[in-house]
């Protein structure tokens, strides 16, 4: 795996301290750590670490829920809303819902109102979605280069229209995403269209590949590699001053949240933390992206009570 940095992305779209300060392992389980050691060898020692205590995990939560139907496997679970949907994002219509957009465009610079409806084979519009991770409605917005990334949650009002405030930065297609749950379906949807926003377009090349990025005074690092239709362990740290961050807030639900979004048709992943993370500065994810290509990974995470973005580009 590569990956790159996107320096452009700050905080407060959504709703690193340096190489020198890596958490020791005993932070992992929990305990105070001194100031910790560094480089790759000792990030994998940590990541085995991390690793077994989602396992151990795992295997508690099968003893208590009964006999095991298999193995524990290694790979850090996602968000069930998305187990074995695959990517999603990718069409207008999908298992019987579709994004009906009120919006015809939006104007660079400008706030707008972003109207939409998620409407069945009749017409007729969803009122009754089920909580994930704490909202009804997670939508990004996300221009057709992978610029402008923003993870925003629409209000509906009583007749299922969802309206939300939108200000695109470039001219060119938007991409919107919405990521529901219908009460009372097995699992949650995905949907996408693009709106127009005029203008003279001109796509934005990504970066190029790096490790570590800044991003508010915060070093972010992704650790781990990805291959096409596997499961894969992909760790994210996270330092400030150059000290690890030890005091994560939840955000969503959870200590973190990973989007991943495939060049060119905008496929999109929508991956939530291992269930044994902590608010440690090593955040565990599993991963699995469907196909090769290039990615763009957007790491949000909540500290002193503000949200930030890192953003890498990953090929695989």
């Amino acid at each position: 795996m590569t990956a790159t940095s996107d320096h452009r992305v700050s905080t407060d779209s959504v709703e690193g301290a340096s190489r020198t300060g890596r958490p020791h392992p005993d932070d992992v389980a929990g305990a105070p750590p001194p100031v910790p050691p560094t480089g790759r060898a000792y990030r994998w020692a940590a990541a085995a670490l991390v690793l077994g205590l989602v396992l151990a995990v795992g295997f508690a939560a099968g003893r208590v829920g009964g006999r095991s139907a298999g193995p524990v496997r290694a790979a850090v679970p996602g968000s069930a809303a998305h187990l074995g949907h695959g990517p999603g994002g990718l069409e207008v219509s999908r298992d019987g819902w579709t994004l009906a957009l009120d919006t015809a465009s939006l104007v660079v610079g400008r706030p707008g109102e972003l109207v939409f409806r998620i409407v069945d084979s009749t017409g007729a519009a969803l009122t009754t979605f089920q909580e994930n991770h704490e909202r009804l409605m997670h939508l990004v917005l996300v221009g057709r280069d992978l610029a402008g990334y923003q993870h925003v949650h629409p209000e509906m009002a009583a007749d299922g229209t969802w309206r939300v405030q939108v200000t695109p930065a470039a001219p060119g297609p938007l991409r919107v995403i919405a990521d529901f749950w219908p009460r009372g379906a097995p699992a949650g949807v995905t949907l996408g269209v693009d709106v127009p926003v005029p203008g003279r377009y001109a796509a934005r090349p990504l970066d190029l590949p790096e490790e570590t990025v800044l991003v508010d005074g915060y070093t972010v690092t992704l650790d781990g590699g990805l291959r096409a239709g596997e499961s894969n362990q992909v760790l994210v740290w996270l330092g400030r001053d150059g000290q690890p961050v030890h005091d994560l807030q939840p955000h969503l639900g959870a200590y973190g949240h990973l989007v991943a979004l495939r060049q060119g048709d905008l496929a999109y992943l929508h991956v939530h933390p291992a269930a044994a993370s902590r608010p440690s500065s090593v955040v565990a994810f599993g991963v699995t992206v469907p196909s090769a290509g290039t990615y763009r990974l957007f790491f949000e995470f909540r500290h002193l009570d503000r949200v930030h973005v890192a953003a890498f580009t990953v090929t695989v």
